[in-house]
């Protein structure tokens, strides 16, 4: 990993100050060919957030771009798989606007990788900005696209290929890594990618980013409305997109060891391919809801006696953010992006193995009041990320973005 250089700021202290540090450039800078300020910006995205597969990425992409809007920039979000008939007809007659900003298809949910230099030219044309969201499958969008190119990363996926494509397809995960790796600190060349949080910041580092490069804009959450009821009887939730390297199976494992101490339900809101499987897996006490609108969301975190979230690996973690918003407390394992939203010890507890989990877990179901503190500690941190502050931060990096293109 690079040496950390004293004379270079730190990223959250820049970002704080509102001036990000700039990569040195030696010699003559050519005059910008865009404007210091983009103001039309194109998120390039695998999904949108009417995506029936939809989850942090998606609600990130679309607040910084409702936010963006809001602040007078011309916004666009081309990406794949559109998340209705209904949808897919109003994109294909121009792409009529579904929020304040522009929705454009790209193609289906794997075809638009390939199809996305085209659909941008067809359907976008131009731009002062274009935002590359990396989830894994890169665009390499700064290869075809002559103008600033931004790129943003939730997490890198480096052990989660293995994860998805075991087995007989494990060539195809070294494959995947590989390019995505090289994608993130090769064809980027000079231009600069957001984290969403230290921990990737760090993982982008490994694999041969420089540090120079990198800015962290963290995730916001909104204000909470009104304060719901907490349940009576102990009652735990996990909030996520039921696919594998979230590991939910691990939890209601564990659920096994830790009712008969505590009692109670585990609810898991969310869905995904792996539910039908997690379903079976279940015993008593486990309650399925699928996907919940955002007045339940809110009634289950506020209800809540502690989030639980057992995934490998997040970029941030932002159901931590949103649970803390309203006073409950997270046990999680220590891995990239929890370690991040969770601090241990004081707003939730972080675990390295399963046995701890299921420890951590029922010594704060059975106190009351170092639960009740921890939530407390947790709405205070909370309050520290609003989106509004997310967005100011990301348009600030965008502006730098374009300032240095080309120098």
């Amino acid at each position: 990993m690079p040496q950390h250089v004293p004379s270079t700021p730190p990223l959250s202290a820049a970002l704080e100050r509102g001036d990000p540090h700039r990569t040195a450039s030696h010699g003559a800078q050519r005059p910008p060919a865009f404007p210091p300020h983009p103001r039309r910006i194109v998120f390039l995205a695998h999904r949108d957030l009417d995506n029936p597969s939809a989850g942090g990425s998606e609600l990130l992409v679309d607040k910084l771009a409702d936010g963006l809007t809001r602040l007078g920039h011309q916004v666009t979000l081309l990406c794949g798989g559109p998340a209705s008939p209904e949808l897919s007809a109003s994109l294909e007659q121009g792409g009529a606007p579904i929020r304040d900003y522009r929705v454009v298809s790209a193609g289906g949910p794997y075809g638009h990788y390939l199809r996305a230099r085209s659909a941008f030219t067809r359907r976008v044309g131009d731009c002062d900005l274009l935002v590359e969201v990396c989830n894994g499958m890169p665009y390499l969008a700064p290869l075809w696209h002559r103008g600033p190119t931004l790129t943003l990363v939730n997490h890198v996926h480096t052990d989660l290929w293995k994860m998805r494509f075991g087995g007989p397809l494990a060539p195809a995960a070294r494959i995947g890594r590989r390019l995505e790796h090289w994608a993130l600190a090769g064809a980027q060349q000079r231009n600069l990618l957001v984290a969403v949080s230290s921990s990737t910041a760090h993982a982008l580092r490994a694999i041969g980013v420089e540090r120079d490069r990198i800015r962290v804009v963290h995730n916001g959450v909104e204000e909470p409305g009104p304060r719901a009821d907490r349940s009576a009887e102990p009652l735990f939730v996990a909030v996520g997109r039921l696919v594998e390297y979230k590991r939910i199976d691990l939890l209601l494992r564990l659920w096994e060891r830790v009712r008969p101490v505590t009692g109670g339900r585990l609810v898991i809101v969310g869905d995904g391919p792996e539910r039908e499987r997690l379903e079976r897996l279940a015993g008593p006490g486990v309650e399925f809801t699928g996907y919940v609108t955002e007045a339940e969301k809110h009634r289950l975190l506020c209800a809540a006696w502690l989030l639980l979230h057992p995934s490998a690996v997040e970029g941030w973690g932002l159901v931590v953010t949103e649970a803390a918003a309203r006073e409950t407390p997270s046990v999680a394992f220590d891995v990239p992006g929890l370690k991040d939203s969770v601090v241990d010890g004081e707003t939730g507890v972080l675990v390295r193995g399963e046995s701890s989990f299921a420890a951590a877990w029922c010594a704060l179901a059975l106190a009351g009041r170092e639960r009740e503190l921890m939530g407390k500690a947790a709405r205070e941190r909370a309050a520290q990320f609003r989106w509004g502050r997310t967005v100011r931060q990301f348009r600030v990096v965008a502006a730098e973005a374009v300032r240095g293109w080309g120098t």
